[in-house]
């Protein structure tokens, strides 16, 4: 169970991260600025090398593409790849995604989650988000492993992909990538512009230079908010739009789906272990729920029974009739959803505005740039 002082920190920590300086006062953000200097050091450093060509970098057979962000937290990087995987696949190309697989306890060095007829990984053993996409998607394999390389080679040898997407890749310059796709968040991207632990960035704002296209996520702005413009300083391209829209609402015991006006004014207990817990909530408040009570925990949070009682005495307490959560999390309660009666699933998908902004055109594009530069090379 997450204790209160833990969650607290979490709090503090994430507030100082996206602009309350004054949140965890002397001498522990003191300590953050200087853990991040030392961060940045090892970072700078390493790309460095990178960038000279003096680290390895190995390359795969087939085209490789990469969904990443420079945060650590949420910025729908999963609905993405789902969104790309489906586009792929739809136009008789043969997709297989590759995970790092954050948060599970593998038993092997490549797992395969999903062959692309079923599910043959726990979240326990792949992590929630593997998982979750797995479930998902049909005729895509999802694999995952540490090192990507061993992963790509399986997807390519046993399933016959013949394009990657890498989950969560940016940062993994071990493997070559023909293109990186960035995600930001609308509102505040890059939190309070410091590298961990003293803030959110993994790493300097000049990576923005390796993305083919960064992409700006998160809801529209309520009334008085404002998000970042199109262009960002240092990036040449155009800055593309997407929306994280709720698609339908999962019932857990039957399987049955719901439209999403059966939460409108419903009193509920809503909860989520995800890098952007504000965004749930705030889609919840959009579906026109009574958010009786609202539980965020840490990013892939691992639940357990006493969280559970945690939840049901709390929606007790608020007589709240209906728990939601979102699909990530429903990923973590494997085999302890009965301890929850009545709960929903919220499931969301990507929407690129306006159609995809040239995106999925723009990936084809370079495939067929790939192919024709591989005969070329290979006739």
């Amino acid at each position: 169970m997450q204790t209160e002082p833990t969650r607290n920190l979490h709090d503090r920590v994430r507030a100082l991260w996206y602009g309350d300086k004054a949140t965890l006062g002397f001498p522990l953000s003191a300590i953050l600025d200087i853990a991040s200097g030392g961060y940045g050091l090892g970072v700078r450093f390493r790309n460095a090398l990178y960038d000279r060509r003096l680290l390895r970098v190995r390359r795969l057979p087939v085209p490789v593409v990469s969904i990443g962000n420079l945060t650590v937290g949420g910025t729908g990087k999963t609905p993405l790849v789902i969104h790309l995987a489906e586009l792929l696949r739809d136009q008789g190309k043969r997709p297989a995604i590759l995970s790092r697989g954050y948060g599970g306890r593998p038993r092997d060095p490549v797992e395969v989650v999903s062959d692309g007829k079923r599910v043959l990984c726990e979240p326990v053993i792949c992590g929630d988000e593997p998982f979750m996409m797995a479930r998902r998607l049909r005729e895509v394999p999802v694999l995952t492993g540490s090192e990507r390389f061993l992963t790509g080679r399986e997807a390519v040898d046993r399933f016959g992909a013949d394009v990657l997407l890498l989950d969560d890749g940016f940062q993994h310059r071990r493997l070559h990538r023909d293109a990186d796709i960035l995600l930001i968040h609308a509102r505040k991207p890059f939190g309070n512009g410091r590298l961990l632990p003293g803030g959110p960035l993994r790493e300097p704002l000049t990576a923005l230079r390796r993305a083919r296209w960064v992409i700006r996520t998160g809801p529209k702005p309520a009334a008085g908010e404002s998000e970042i413009p199109p262009t960002l300083p240092g990036y040449e391209r155009p800055v593309l739009r997407a929306l994280h829209r709720p698609s339908r609402l999962v019932r857990v015991a039957d399987g049955e789906s719901l439209p999403l006006d059966f939460l409108e004014g419903k009193k509920i207990c809503a909860f989520a272990g995800i890098g952007s817990p504000d965004a749930f909530r705030r889609t919840l408040d959009l579906l026109g729920c009574a958010t009786a009570a609202f539980l965020a925990y840490p990013d892939h949070y691992r639940f357990n029974q006493e969280d559970l009682g945690e939840i049901r005495r709390l929606a007790a307490a608020e007589d709240a009739a209906w728990y939601v959560t979102t699909e990530k999390d429903a990923a973590r309660l494997a085999g302890m959803e009965n301890a929850l009666p009545e709960l929903l699933v919220l499931e969301v998908d990507l929407h690129m505005e306006p159609d995809d902004g040239g995106l999925g055109q723009d990936i084809l594009d370079l495939l067929e740039h790939w192919s024709r530069r591989r005969s070329g090379e290979h006739p």
